[in-house]
């Protein structure tokens, strides 16, 4: 799921869909670097962004210009508790709806400090689920 937004109206921080030739198979990254060209005699002012892929931390430039429609994931942020943890899977319980999800795709911050009946922030986006801090 995402949203069409202006190249232009993105600041650092902010998501975004990348390769953005392809919108449906587009990867959610999250802005690092953002920089505009003023308009020249030849054209449009230009946005250069560099993105940082949230579940494979690759990083992906990408030019145009800034009246360029782009996609922004929608991120679905929950909090829920581990219940159990097998191998590199982990269960977790939604706080709010209490549905048991599987997850294997954890930051690489929290790795390694996960532990049974922890609460933990986890993100849904595009199909896809990852553990990205803990809760206190």
């Amino acid at each position: 799921m995402s949203k069409p937004a202006d190249l232009g109206s993105l600041k650092i921080g902010s998501y975004i869909l990348l390769p953005v030739g392809d919108q449906a198979t587009g990867e959610p990254c999250r802005i690092v670097e953002y920089d505009t060209s003023k308009p020249g005699k030849h054209g449009a002012a230009k946005a250069r962004i560099v993105g940082v892929g949230v579940f494979d931390e690759q990083k992906r430039p990408h030019v145009g210009p800034v009246s360029m429609q782009v996609h922004v994931p929608l991120i679905d942020k929950r909090v829920g508790q581990i219940i159990s943890i097998i191998g590199e899977t982990y269960q977790i319980m939604d706080s709010e709806t209490f549905e048991t999800i599987d997850v294997t795709l954890v930051d690489d911050e929290v790795k390694g400090k996960l532990e049974n009946n922890q609460n933990v922030e986890y993100w849904k986006v595009m199909d896809r689920t990852k553990i990205m801090r803990i809760k206190s």
